[in-house]
């Protein structure tokens, strides 16, 4: 593994997964409105564009030499309240940031990742696969994500490989800008993002004819499942 896309890799997750490339000795490339750590080649750009998104992801791939072996979408938001609440622009930019930049952002790849028969991970959520209230752009977002990654792993079967990582709570900013009622509380239980940061790796570096497909990353007492 050598040069690896890193959607949303200045911060949380994204840049936990750009620390485990560097310690694995490749190459991250982040997509991102804000810079990474030092050093670390990124291209600024508003994923919930997704136009530019694309644009942006064909910008890592020349940076990279023209080949790169995996993409990693790690890039997401939400903003937690009832649907009636939450202004129409706000659901549409989480949709649009958490889903449909995802699509974009591995359309631009699959050209080269082709060539290299490399990899992709999306990354999802346990609310992918459970709902609960006031989440409803997050939900529909992350269960998008599910479907569209099962979908394009057997679209691109024997090409590139696709898997589904779908972490649970995380010890992250993700939370900072919440409503107190929406942010964990001082006792919850939420995993390290370099734990799944370094099960992307895993996947990612599996050896030619083996692929995982799926996996469910939480804290040990988090309840994951519907």
């Amino acid at each position: 593994m050598d040069a690896v896309i890193v959607t949303g890799g200045s911060s949380g997750l994204g840049a936990a997964v750009v620390d485990a490339v560097i310690k694995a000795g490749g190459r991250p490339f982040v997509i991102d409105r804000q810079p990474p750590a030092d050093g670390v080649p990124w291209i600024e750009c508003d994923l919930a564009d997704t136009r530019a998104a694309e644009a942006a992801t064909r910008r890592a791939v020349e940076q990279a030499g023209g080949t790169i072996d995996g993409v990693v979408t790690a890039a997401g938001m939400d903003v937690p309240g009832s649907l009636a609440d939450i202004p129409g622009e706000t659901w549409d930019r989480i949709v649009t940031i958490d889903l449909l930049a995802t699509a974009a952002v591995i359309r631009a790849a699959i050209p080269a990742l082709k060539e290299s028969h490399g990899g992709v991970v999306t990354v999802a959520s346990t609310l992918g696969i459970k709902a609960v209230g006031d989440a409803t752009a997050y939900c529909a977002a992350k269960f998008g994500v599910v479907g569209f990654t099962r979908s394009l792993a057997a679209e691109l079967a024997g090409q590139v490989n696709v898997t589904l990582v779908i972490p649970g709570g995380m010890r992250t900013r993700f939370f900072d800008d919440r409503d107190e009622q929406y942010k964990p509380g001082p006792d919850a239980i939420l995993n390290d993002p370099a734990n799944v940061a370094n099960a992307i790796l895993f996947a990612l570096a599996q050896p030619a004819g083996c692929a995982v497909r799926e996996l469910v990353i939480a804290a040990e007492t988090e309840s994951s499942y519907p």
